[in-house]
């Protein structure tokens, strides 16, 4: 291999285990090449080519001025993953989530449709409808679940089951005369009856499901939580009655379920980036939950936003500086004091006597603080830069570069032989078939980092294809 192999042996190892590069040190990795991830014999196949290894660190969630190890996948996705809407060059929910659901990009503000449908015509709905990975999953017999911190009508959620041209359609109470003159159904509508057999929907919205005016059951009191149905239907009591409820999981099943921390967004949205971060760090421990109650071998858990927000971190501060508090600075123009965390945008921005708030005369620990922003609005906007995403399990080497956002649900749907990309399953032909084999001799997807490793090296990209699994090799050749 010639003098620079020790070189070339330390870079392939340090990507491979995901740690720093150390060129002058190649025995800090001795054996690291040796090492093989072990893909489980119903998830092997044909290998789709990925682009060069991109590492990226996890996002810390800090506490205290301390640098919180977060629990979900360590296995880092890449850079970005590109989240405009075919319409917008930053996006909102209902568009992204469309992407990332159901694989398609879609314009601003409509929800499980193709971006032939214009926001609010219902008219141009009809044969635009798009499914989603929850329904690829429950298509293929697979037992599957929503759960949200939002209300289950919110437009993340709703892709899921729903098509819509208005994300905000969440009942008929929403909808304007023409869009229910031509048939169009409310989302909450959508979620009893498009997929009548979810097993687990766990959220708020619960007024989008009763009558009009009728009492909640939980705040009977409170006018803001009456139902807001004009059909008068009471789709809870519907969903009751289509099935026999009994509590169990039919057996045999995979769970395919979609978590979303959804009060991130709405904490951002109002400027208060404690009640932001707060949820992130909540997000994070339901995710190392279902790590904890699932294995990798046959799990593949993925982590990702649906948008960014113009939301900043900064200032200088040194290690050990409370997130929440100041930068160890002050402004060269005001001079007045800043805190580390900012927004580009929205309700904390404040001027006093005609100049910028001193944030050292306020609580700018209190969980309800505002950030201060650099432009006035009443909500905070969404950004649109990369977001990241993150895998562990079955296929995870598949989500990794800067990828479009809607191909992560066919990544997904392809390690989980699910969706309409389904060749390289094959059922029990496939399990009766011998395993790939590497085309070096070894684990394939070994091989496949291994093959990114050395293109990067040459300042190549592999191309998007499928590796064919090699024949066995022949006695004596290696």
């Amino acid at each position: 291999m010639g003098a620079r192999a020790p070189f070339r042996q330390a870079r392939a190892a340090a990507v491979l285990g995901n740690r720093p590069f150390c060129p002058k040190r190649p025995s800090f990795f001795p054996k690291k090449l040796l090492i093989k991830t072990k893909i489980p014999e119903k998830e092997r196949g044909a290998l789709l080519g990925a682009e060069p290894w991109r590492a990226a660190p996890l996002p810390p969630a800090f506490w205290g001025g301390g640098h919180r190890r977060g629990e979900g996948p360590r296995r880092p996705g890449g850079p970005g993953v590109r989240t405009y809407n075919t319409n917008a060059q930053v996006p909102d929910s209902a568009g992204t989530a469309t992407a990332y659901l159901c694989g398609v990009k879609a314009n601003e503000g409509t929800v499980g449709v193709s971006a032939g449908v214009t926001r609010d015509q219902c008219n141009t709905t009809k044969g635009r409808e798009v499914t989603s990975i929850l329904r690829w999953a429950k298509d293929g017999g697979k037992s599957v679940g929503i759960v949200t911190t939002t209300r289950v009508t919110h437009a993340t959620p709703s892709a899921a089951y729903a098509h819509s041209a208005n994300r905000d359609w969440y009942s008929d109470g929403e909808m304007p005369p023409d869009a229910l003159e031509g048939g169009c159904k409310d989302i909450a509508r959508q979620l009893v009856e498009n997929i009548p057999d979810i097993e687990v929907i766990l959220g708020g919205g619960r007024k989008y499901m009763f009558p009009k005016n009728a009492s909640d059951v939980e705040y009977p009191g409170e006018e803001r939580h009456r139902g807001t149905r004009l059909d008068r239907r009471d789709l809870v009591q519907a969903w009751r009655d289509s099935k026999d409820i009994n509590g169990v999981m039919p057996p045999g099943v995979m769970m395919m379920g979609g978590l979303a921390g959804g009060r991130i967004d709405h904490g951002h949205h109002e400027g208060k980036a404690k009640q932001a971060l707060h949820e992130a760090v909540e997000l994070d421990r339901a995710v190392g939950l279902a790590a904890r109650l699932t294995s990798p071998r046959d799990t593949l858990t993925v982590v990702t936003a649906d948008h960014s927000h113009v939301f900043t971190f900064g200032g200088y501060t040194p290690r050990g500086n409370p997130i929440f508090g100041l930068a160890p600075m002050q402004s060269d123009v005001d001079r007045k004091p800043f805190t580390a965390i900012l927004y580009g945008n929205g309700p904390g921005y404040k001027m006093v006597a005609g100049e910028r708030e001193n944030v050292s005369t306020v609580d700018f620990a209190h969980a309800n603080y505002q950030a201060q922003a650099a432009v006035p609005l009443r909500q905070e906007t969404h950004g649109g830069e990369d977001v990241a995403v993150f895998a562990k399990g079955p296929m995870a080497h598949l989500l990794h570069g800067v990828r479009e956002q809607n191909y992560i649900p066919h990544a997904m749907a392809y390690a989980a032989c699910i969706g309409p990309n389904r060749a390289h399953c094959g059922g029990a032909a496939a399990a009766a078939a011998p395993a790939p084999r590497s085309l070096l001799g070894g684990d394939v997807e070994h091989d496949l980092l291994v093959a990114e490793v050395a293109v990067h090296r040459l300042g190549a990209r592999l191309p998007v294809r499928h590796v064919q699994a090699a024949p066995e090799p022949a006695a004596g050749r290696g």
